[in-house]
């Protein structure tokens, strides 16, 4: 039976898998129409994970049968499920580091010779084609991975997936770590490819996203299909109340009033690196969040590993408590004398240990604060971790499971937990809902608030606007480098962050001058 035959692209029957007591998912019946663009919403945990790695090949269910076009298959592999057009795009990107992109993108499948060796020229070529069908041609084929920001990664990563012929093609979290220029290529990539009779299924946090590309939606919660819709049946909220099982209240905290100046913890002037930050000049008072705005890639993470001692020659004035110091190095940035902390962009390289417990995730940056004589104070660290845990909400069986069995949602709050556990008081933040579900990000944000109101403070760098709206009491645009403008109050809104970050003063009505 052909795709043009059968009534669904894809059609799951009973479907279940257990990982030991958990069950993932819970007798679910999944049906998805070709030519469509088909969104798989739910909070962390409530399956979608787990049933895109059934449908590409990566995990076999326990019960139920999978049906592609029709037929009846099963996957033992990803390849398997290649073979029958079915391509997978997961969150944790499957790119090899020390490749270039021109290996990366022809790796399953690189063009030989007549010798049989790799064609190395047909290789950038074939790569440099695919590129610009992601309208990436900037992307130089021969550039080692590595080498590339993570939304040029994530690109890759989508042009590689197009080589491969899908026709039906998987994207979780396809945007998260793109930059809205980027965001709006896909788009427009996504939609051309369902007009060419490919079908998607699109998971993503972002509730704009889903209403710009999907036809049609589906809602999991707790390992179980809820309801199968289309788009403009239900409205935001009631999706939301769906995915969470329960009436959500105000997303974002209440932010509080504040009469008079805030004392500054943290002042920066005239800060610069390279030619990626140049004068930059802010300050943070106690108990208040400031946000990064403005467009991915204007310096916003540069300005926040400056700040963590993580760059070298850094130029400027920084001063912690109005005394000027020097941060040399995160260790430095970490010390009690100065208090700060980093919550890194991807949790997963760089902010956790996959394969060791939360325990040890939890407690490894504050060990030296756990140390006893020669050996660590074991009762000290299993009731700071006890208190963390219960003070973060992480949903873990024990903490000796390794961090790498929780969700995603649970792993980010583990990052967090291990740096408030040094008992930092100055903490920035590197875009950290990202790749979360709406439950677990209000759960985040009412944490943020809290840590800000106890006399913490907080640097926000994100690129959903609507966090920048909801957290913060005032707001940085970046542009090129540079702090285009300051945002504060009323002025917090859509309106003024989309025309900044685009570099437009909507006063004129004309590109406004990034030099001030």
């Amino acid at each position: 039976m052909t795709a043009q035959q059968s009534q669904f692209a894809l059609d799951l029957t009973g479907v279940s898998k257990r990982y030991g007591g958990v069950t993932a998912l819970n007798g679910v019946d999944f049906k998805c129409k070709p030519a469509s663009i088909h969104a798989i919403l739910g909070e962390n945990g409530a399956g979608k994970s787990t049933l895109i790695k059934i449908i590409s090949g990566v995990v076999q269910p326990d019960e139920g049968s999978l049906k592609v076009a029709g037929d009846t298959v099963r996957f033992s592999t990803p390849q398997q499920a290649s073979d029958h057009g079915v391509v997978c795009i997961f969150q944790e990107l499957s790119l090899m580091p020390d490749l270039s992109v021109a290996d990366n993108i022809c790796i399953t499948d690189p063009p030989r010779n007549w010798l049989g060796l790799i064609d190395g020229a047909e290789q950038i070529r074939r790569s440099k084609e695919l590129l610009a069908r992601v309208d990436c041609e900037d992307i130089n084929p021969r550039e080692l991975v590595k080498n590339l920001p993570l939304s040029r990664r994530q690109m890759v990563e989508i042009a590689k997936a197009l080589g491969r012929n899908p026709k039906i093609l998987i994207l979780d979290e396809a945007t998260s770590a793109l930059s809205a220029a980027d965001v709006e290529k896909v788009y427009e990539i996504l939609k051309g490819l369902r007009n060419e009779g490919l079908t998607l299924l699109y998971i993503s946090h972002r509730m704009h996203e889903i209403e710009e590309l999907a036809d049609t939606y589906s809602v999991f919660r707790n390992g179980r299909h809820i309801e199968t819709f289309s788009k403009g049946m239900r409205n935001d909220e009631e999706i939301v109340e769906m995915m969470i099982g329960r009436e959500i209240s105000s997303v974002f905290p209440p932010k509080p009033e504040v009469s008079g100046t805030r004392q500054p913890v943290l002042e920066v002037e005239n800060l610069s690196w390279t030619d990626r930050l140049s004068d930059i000049s802010l300050n943070l008072g106690k108990g208040e969040i400031i946000g990064l705005g403005g467009l991915d890639g204007q310096g916003q993470r540069e300005f926040l590993l400056a700040l963590f001692g993580v760059l070298r020659g850094v130029e400027g004035t920084l001063k912690i408590d109005g005394k000027v110091t020097r941060i040399g190095s995160p260790k430095q940035a970490k010390s009690k004398q100065i208090g700060m902390a980093l919550i890194p962009e991807d949790r997963k390289t760089e902010g956790l240990m996959l394969p060791m417990s939360v325990r040890d995730n939890v407690s490894i940056v504050a060990l030296d604060q756990l140390v006893k004589g020669l050996s660590v104070d074991r009762e000290k660290e299993n009731q700071m971790i006890d208190e963390m845990v219960s003070k973060m909400a992480i949903k873990v069986g024990s903490v000796d499971d390794p961090v790498a069995t929780l969700s995603g949602g649970n792993q980010q709050k583990v990052v967090i937990a291990k740096w408030l556990m040094t008992g930092a008081r100055i903490i920035l933040l590197n875009d950290p809902t990202r790749g979360i579900d709406v439950g677990t990000k209000q759960e985040l944000y009412q944490l943020f608030r809290d840590l800000a109101d106890a006399g913490n403070s907080i640097i926000y760098y994100s690129t959903d606007y609507d966090e920048l709206i909801g957290c913060c009491d005032r707001v940085f645009i970046f542009y090129a480098g540079k702090i285009l403008k300051e945002l504060v109050g009323d002025d917090i809104n859509e309106t003024n962050i989309v025309a900044s970050s685009l570099n437009i003063d909507l006063t004129r009505g004309e590109k406004a001058d990034a030099n001030g």
